[in-house]
Protein backbone atom coordinates (compact mmCIF):
# COMPACT_ATOMS: atom_id res chain seq x y z
CA UNK A 1 0.00 0.00 0.00
CA UNK A 2 1.16 3.67 -0.92
CA UNK A 3 -0.21 6.78 0.39
CA UNK A 4 -0.94 9.01 -1.83
CA UNK A 5 -1.84 13.01 -0.97
CA UNK A 6 -5.20 13.81 -2.43
CA UNK A 7 -6.55 17.32 -2.96
CA UNK A 8 -10.83 17.78 -2.89
CA UNK A 9 -12.14 20.86 -3.75
CA UNK A 10 -15.71 21.78 -3.11
CA UNK A 11 -17.65 23.88 -6.14
CA UNK A 12 -20.59 25.37 -6.56
CA UNK A 13 -21.75 21.88 -8.59
CA UNK A 14 -20.18 18.93 -6.66
CA UNK A 15 -16.93 18.12 -5.59
CA UNK A 16 -13.50 17.29 -7.85
CA UNK A 17 -10.78 15.23 -6.34
CA UNK A 18 -7.38 14.64 -7.82
CA UNK A 19 -3.92 13.47 -6.44
CA UNK A 20 -1.00 14.90 -6.37
CA UNK A 21 2.45 12.88 -7.42
CA UNK A 22 0.71 11.16 -10.10
CA UNK A 23 1.74 11.73 -13.87
CA UNK A 24 -1.11 12.06 -16.05
CA UNK A 25 -4.59 13.13 -15.27
CA UNK A 26 -6.34 11.67 -12.59
CA UNK A 27 -9.67 13.11 -11.75
CA UNK A 28 -12.46 12.11 -9.74
CA UNK A 29 -15.65 14.34 -8.94
CA UNK A 30 -18.66 13.75 -6.69
CA UNK A 31 -22.25 15.46 -5.36
CA UNK A 32 -20.15 14.96 -1.64
CA UNK A 33 -16.83 14.76 -0.32
CA UNK A 34 -16.77 10.86 -0.38
CA UNK A 35 -18.28 10.18 -3.39
CA UNK A 36 -15.45 12.45 -5.21
CA UNK A 37 -12.66 10.48 -2.87
CA UNK A 38 -14.14 7.08 -3.65
CA UNK A 39 -14.46 7.94 -7.34
CA UNK A 40 -10.32 9.41 -7.18
CA UNK A 41 -9.58 6.89 -5.73
CA UNK A 42 -10.65 4.18 -8.31
CA UNK A 43 -9.35 6.31 -10.60
CA UNK A 44 -5.85 6.47 -9.13
CA UNK A 45 -6.35 2.23 -8.88
CA UNK A 46 -7.01 1.93 -12.34
CA UNK A 47 -4.37 4.19 -13.37
CA UNK A 48 -1.84 2.66 -11.32
CA UNK A 49 -2.49 -1.02 -12.71
CA UNK A 50 -2.50 0.59 -15.76
CA UNK A 51 1.15 2.01 -16.07
CA UNK A 52 2.57 0.45 -12.55
CA UNK A 53 5.53 2.68 -11.05
CA UNK A 54 5.72 4.71 -14.07
CA UNK A 55 2.26 6.10 -13.05
CA UNK A 56 4.53 8.11 -9.92
CA UNK A 57 6.06 11.37 -10.59
CA UNK A 58 8.64 11.77 -8.31
CA UNK A 59 10.10 9.39 -5.29
CA UNK A 60 10.29 9.99 -2.47
CA UNK A 61 6.39 10.74 -2.09
CA UNK A 62 5.03 14.68 -1.34
CA UNK A 63 5.38 14.32 2.62
CA UNK A 64 2.58 17.19 3.13
CA UNK A 65 0.66 19.60 0.75
CA UNK A 66 -0.81 23.23 1.97
CA UNK A 67 -3.09 25.19 0.63
CA UNK A 68 -2.57 28.88 -0.13
CA UNK A 69 -4.15 32.05 -1.44
CA UNK A 70 -2.47 35.17 -2.78
CA UNK A 71 -3.44 38.10 -4.59
CA UNK A 72 -2.08 38.92 -7.89
CA UNK A 73 -2.23 42.28 -9.59
CA UNK A 74 -3.50 42.07 -12.89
Amino acid sequence: MRNIKIVVEKHEDGYVAYPLGVKGVVVGEGDSYEEALADVKSAIEFHIETFGDEAFEIDPPILEAFVAEAGIAI
